[in-house]
This record gives C-alpha cells, structure tokens and sequence, in this order.
C-alpha cells in the first residue's frame, strides 16, 4: 500500500486508477461547479483555536447516529453507481464501515442490489430513497430494505428533477460504459478496473433491473427514472413515504431553516443540511455556512446533521463544533475506494479518524461532544453574509 496521509492522497489514486468517465461522474458538481467548489473553500475560510496546557488523554471520536453508535460521528453518504468505482464497490464499502463501525447507506441506484450487500455483510446498513411517484416501486423497495435488516431509511428530498451535470453529458455516462473509442483507449490503460469488472456480474442497476417491468438497458433506464421522479413533490408525500416505511427516518438534502422546521414536524429522526454535493441547484450556499442558522432553529426537534465538502477530520470537526450531531461523507470514501477498493474505504475512514482525533486534542478537548463554536476562529460574517 502507498503511503496514504490524506484524502487527497486517495483521490489522486482514484483518478488513476477508474475510468475517467466514472471519476468525472464522482467529481463533478452542476452548470458552472461554483457550489460544488465553495462546499471545500468554505470549509478552509473556519480556522481552529489551539488551546495548550489541557489533559488531552482519555480521548473519544465515539458517538451515535439516530441511536445506532458509531466509532465517529460519520456516515457514509449513498452514493449511485459505486460499482463502477470498482467491481461490487457498494458491497466493499459496506464491509469496510461495518468493521470501522460506522454506518454505510446503499443508494437506490447501486450497482450491487440491497440482497447483494445483505447477504455479503454483517451489520445492518441503511437505504436511501428517491421521492419516485411509484408507490408500488416504492412499497416493493422498502419491503426489500426491510427484509435485508436495513435500519434506516434516507430520503433524498432534492432530487426532484435532475441538476445538469456537464461532465457526464460529455463522457456519455452509462453502466457499463457504452464501448467508443474514447472509452476504450481510457480503458486500456485502467487493466485492474478492467480486470476486477470482468469477474463480477454485477455491472447494472442491482435495485432496479430484475425488479421493474421494461428496465433491461441503459435507455430503458433513462426513460423510467425520467418518468418516475416526481416534480410534484411536496411535504404529505414525504410524510407518507416515511409512513410507508414506519421506522427511523433521515430527510437528506436540507438547506433552508423554513424546510428544516417542516422536516422536524413531520417527525424526521435527522435531517442532513446538504447541497447534494454540489451537484443540484448550483449557485445554492455551501452547506457549512447554512448548518448554524438550521441548528438554531431545529437542533432540539431533531438530529442535525452535515454532508457536502467534507474531506478531513478537520472539517469533520468545524461541522460538530457548529452545532452538527452527525456528517456524511462521499467522495472521501469513493476515492478511496476507486483507489484501493475496500482497503482504500478502509484508510479514508482512518485518516478522517486520526485527523478528527489529533485535532480536537489540539484545540483543547478530549470528546467530540464537547466540541462547540469556542474552538472555532470564523471570518467576521461568514455567518451572515447573505441574506
């Protein structure tokens, strides 16, 4: 194994080591990228209050998740087509959290079906939804997670209709990828992906071909994720998705305190204050600076948690001590998955950990709980400056 002291470290192996069309698919945000870029640059503007002279043993990132404990308050984000990041990606992420002991989620577009990765792993994981205006789609599927032991279920509340995403309209986007000649002389040089892909026969939509009628190709695909997002959505169906599932619900992609107050009244277990990684409404704030204004209002009704822009401990860290109780992560492991498979999962999570860990002691605390606004130096407003 190379030697690995950061994300960066892995991302730079991924882009490698997968398909460009797969890594484009990964790194890429919506229209002009400006969220996408101030999710990460937002980030670096908070700087940490060193403090000195304070016990730092003893220390503990251990916490909880929607009642489930965790070794650090960190989940792993649904994340679609992370099979193609590396043949049966889903199921080598999930085993790679489940022994870290953190959660991992399966997004609805997996490659790997919800039965591949329950019947691969041990711990539950949780399952993530669209907001698809087919009820007997969305009562088979949530029968499916329910019979794998998922624990949770995440639902993607802004995906509604899809943001546009140069680089993959550019790559032509399929799984598998469609055999042109740019794709080939890409392929040629990515043997290892090449080679792992042929001895696996997962390569499609695990979650939805085999389990709706007429979906057999990447066109038919097209044409019924097209029809099926719902652009109709509005707060009654999600509280009769949630419902439909009767057990512990996360409502993903908030950014606005009016959405989070309804998220908290329909009975949400958490909320993740996120911009879909950048990859939906470009021109949208970064979630770091939203999440203080969201705690404030909803913190006592719900959990709240971050996801977009997180790649180190650090930010990890910024996002507890602005009143967060939990963080997703991405691209962080999908790097480190295109690099090193469940290994390269595996590191991602430690350099987070370690990096969570050395920090914190550095700013004067021994436990992720006591983390809060005090270890933080931020931009005077940065907090306030759009209105």
């Amino acid at each position: 194994m190379p030697v690995i002291t950061c994300i960066d470290d892995l991302k730079r192996l991924h882009k490698r080591r997968t398909p460009k069309m797969f890594y484009d698919y990964a790194e890429s945000g919506s229209y002009s990228e400006q969220t996408f870029r101030e999710n990460t640059s937002d980030f670096a503007q908070i700087r940490l209050r060193q403090k000195v002279a304070v016990d730092m043993s003893g220390r503990s990132t251990e916490s909880t998740m929607v009642g489930q404990k965790v070794a650090m308050p960190v989940a792993l984000a649904p994340v679609g087509l992370t099979g193609m990041q590396r043949a049966d990606g889903e199921i080598k992420a999930a085993r790679a959290a489940a022994k870290f002991g953190v959660p991992f989620t399966l997004s609805t577009m997996s490659i790997c079906s919800i039965e591949d990765v329950a019947e691969a792993t041990q711990a539950p994981f949780w399952f993530q939804i669209y907001t698809l205006n087919d009820d007997k789609f969305n009562r088979d599927v949530l029968n499916r997670a329910r019979a794998a032991g998922c624990s949770a279920l995440v639902i993607t509340v802004d995906l509604q209709i899809l943001g546009q995403r140069h680089k993959d309209l550019k790559n032509g986007l399929t799984a598998p990828p469609k055999f042109t000649l740019p794709v080939l002389m890409d392929l040629a040089t990515k043997w290892q992906w090449g080679l792992e892909m042929l001895g696996t026969k997962r390569r499609f939509f695990g979650n939805i071909v085999g389990h709706v009628e007429g979906v057999s190709d990447p066109s038919s695909l097209s044409t019924w994720t097209a029809e099926k997002f719902d652009p109709t959505l509005n707060w009654d169906k999600i509280k009769k998705l949630m419902d439909m599932w009767g057990g512990k619900v996360i409502l993903k992609g908030i950014l606005d305190v009016e959405d989070a107050e309804m998220a908290a009244s329909v009975g949400a277990d958490a909320i993740v204050v996120s911009n879909h990684g950048g990859r939906q409404l470009d021109g949208a704030l970064s979630s770091i600076r939203v999440l203080p204004e969201i705690v404030s209002a909803v913190g006592n009704k719900t959990e709240v948690w971050l996801d977009s822009g997180i790649r180190s401990g650090q930010d990890v860290l910024k996002a507890l001590a602005l009143g967060a109780k939990g963080t997703m992560i991405g691209r962080a492991f999908v790097y480190g998955l295109g690099a090193m498979g469940e290994p390269g999962v595996t590191k991602a999570l430690e350099v987070i950990q370690k990096e969570l860990d050395i920090s914190m002691a550095l700013c004067g605390e021994r436990n992720v709980h006591d983390l809060k606004r005090e270890n933080l130096l931020i931009p005077q407003g940065f907090l306030n400056a759009y209105s």
